[in-house]
């Protein structure tokens, strides 16, 4: 296996017009041998554009794309040992699902029919598709052709796979179960995986680490739990999470934060870290918004229920301060079991060790939640 390394890697392309467009600019990133990394962010961020510069699909503008020591900037596709599953699968249509997985081996390779055979029949053994070597892609469902084209780059064994959105034509109980599938098949084969999706869900369940990319820059490089519980700037904060944290938008005063229908008061140790910045962006996580709890002291404010999202384990609930305008609406995770509908008038804490604090010009994070020191598993186990 291999170590996929890219080193300021920049891509433009020149518009009808003569301009240049920058769809990645100075992206660097070091993927290890047998990581699984996602690239996430939204539509038109340049996370496509990076995989099929990876591919060999699109030519480096600048910097240096390298596998090992190997430079790849000059390298056709076909000589890169990197195996790339595709969005829509492209599977061959007249051919059966044994002439798709069999025919990059015989086109590139000189391996003999017999070890060509012994391959796609091991593949399909472990993807459970065995049994449809001699149908054709229009005989099959969705994730079946889904498993053929996993099935056709496993048989090649590459260097590094390469998966463009590979679930996002599936329903989204298949979907969910492709991608506890596709980490187990890429934990049993250890090959480096780059995994490009706009699902923050993807991202969180599936990679080692995120890369999170926004107008074809890298925000932020972690594990999901980092880039959950310390972003690094407000993009990040808001695109990973599901329902996405809050944002409040206001000054610092002294030790008060005052934003629009309410002051928070700040500790000292959570001012030191402000230095002189005025302008804030206050954020909480809608898990992290305590409704009916008045135990934060100072921090406790009276709130409406705008609209209430039952989802059977919890609720999701929008609401508004009192006081207020109406535009300041936030967004509170609850327990399914708790009832409350759409014109309650409730509180709400902010405990202060669950905020986050952004610089509200450059978006850059200054303070970010609290987690316990002791995380492991077994400080959940009672005796």
């Amino acid at each position: 296996m291999a170590r996929l390394t890219l080193d300021d890697v920049t891509k433009v392309y020149t518009d009808d017009g003569g301009g240049d467009i920058v769809a990645v600019e100075d992206l660097s990133l070091d993927i290890d041998d047998g990581e699984f990394l996602v690239l996430v962010g939204p539509s038109g961020c340049g996370k496509s554009t990076t995989l099929r510069m990876m591919a060999g699909l699109e030519t480096v503008t600048e910097g240096e794309l390298r596998l090992e020591e190997r430079v790849l900037n000059d390298v056709s596709a076909q000589d890169r040992d990197i195996a790339m599953v595709f969005q829509s699968y492209a599977l061959y249509p007249h051919k059966s699902v044994r002439g798709n997985m069999s025919f990059g081996l015989e086109e590139s390779t000189d391996l003999p029919d017999d070890e060509i055979r012994q391959r796609v029949e091991e593949t399909t053994d472990m993807l459970g598709i065995s049994d449809l070597l001699d149908r054709k892609p229009g005989q099959l469902s969705g994730g079946q052709q889904q498993r053929v084209a996993l099935g056709r780059a496993i048989v090649r064994d590459p260097e590094v796979f390469l998966m463009d959105e590979p679930l996002s034509n599936l329903d989204a109980k298949l979907r969910a179960e492709m991608r506890t599938e596709l980490q187990r098949l890429q934990g049993e084969l250890g090959v480096t995986t780059v995994y490009v999706t706009h699902d923050q869900t993807e991202a969180m369940t599936m990679g080692d680490r995120v890369a999170v990319l926004d107008d074809g820059e890298l925000q932020q490089v972690g594990t999901p739990l980092d880039c959950y519980h310390r972003p690094n700037n407000l993009f990040v904060a808001g695109f990973i999470g599901e329902p996405s944290m809050n944002f409040f938008d206001g000054s610092l005063e002294g030790d008060t934060f005052g934003g629009d229908g309410f002051d928070y008061p700040l500790s000292g140790a959570t001012r030191d870290q402000l230095g002189d910045v005025s302008s804030l962006t206050l954020g909480i996580r809608p898990e992290d918004v305590a409704v009916g709890d008045q135990r934060s002291s100072g921090r406790t404010f009276d709130a409406e229920v705008v609209v209430v999202e039952p989802q059977g384990n919890e609720n999701t609930v929008h609401l508004r301060f009192v006081g207020g305008g109406e535009g300041t609406q936030f967004t509170a995770t609850t327990t399914g079991k708790s009832r409350v509908e759409a014109g309650d008038r409730t509180t709400v804490s902010f405990p202060e060790d669950a905020v986050h604090l952004f610089d509200g010009e450059t978006g850059d994070a200054l303070k970010n939640r609290e987690l316990p020191s002791n995380r492991a598993i077994g400080a959940f186990v009672s005796d």
